[in-house]
């Protein structure tokens, strides 16, 4: 079975943090469980690693930003990895008012962090619902999302 970070991740916010967020879930139990789902312990460690990654980024002072809404350029390392509807989708959450210029560069940041080669739509999707899930303050902008991905009224026409 060909797994990658993301379906670890997906595996953890599904069990974990969706479906009982007020329990602390144990590190040493997630791991457990992961194994026995059959995950590698590498794609454990690089998922892990993701968070990590991810919980530095929890309590960064808000950016004072000179535009309301400045334009981000994508350097060649993200055009190569991240495909265009995921990128166009980025911009509609931010024209929505989803995101805002500085949830866009940590979801990038944590995009860029996964261990592939090619970034799907599905995976910003999942990307932008843990990183709302986990800045304070983002939680009428995750609901959104929550209902955007899993409301299959819902749609995004790019």
């Amino acid at each position: 079975m060909k797994e990658n970070v993301l379906d670890v991740l997906m595996f953890l916010f599904e069990k974990y943090f969706y479906d009982e967020p007020e329990q602390e879930p144990d590190r040493a139990d997630m791991e457990d469980n992961l194994h026995q789902a059959g995950f590698t312990a590498a794609e454990i460690d690089k998922a892990f690693h993701w968070l990590d990654g991810l919980a530095e980024q929890r309590h960064l002072p808000e950016l004072k930003l000179q535009a309301d809404r400045p334009i981000r350029v994508y350097v060649d390392s993200e055009v190569n990895r991240i495909e265009t509807d995921s990128r166009d989708f980025l911009m509609y959450l931010e024209n929505i008012g989803i995101l805002d210029a500085q949830r866009r560069e940590l979801v990038l940041d944590r995009l860029m962090a996964l261990d592939a080669e090619e970034i799907t739509l599905e995976d910003v999707k999942w990307v932008v619902l843990m990183v709302l899930f986990n800045q304070p303050g983002q939680e009428a902008n995750y609901a959104w999302m929550e209902d955007f991905m899993f409301d299959s009224e819902q749609e995004y026409r790019h």
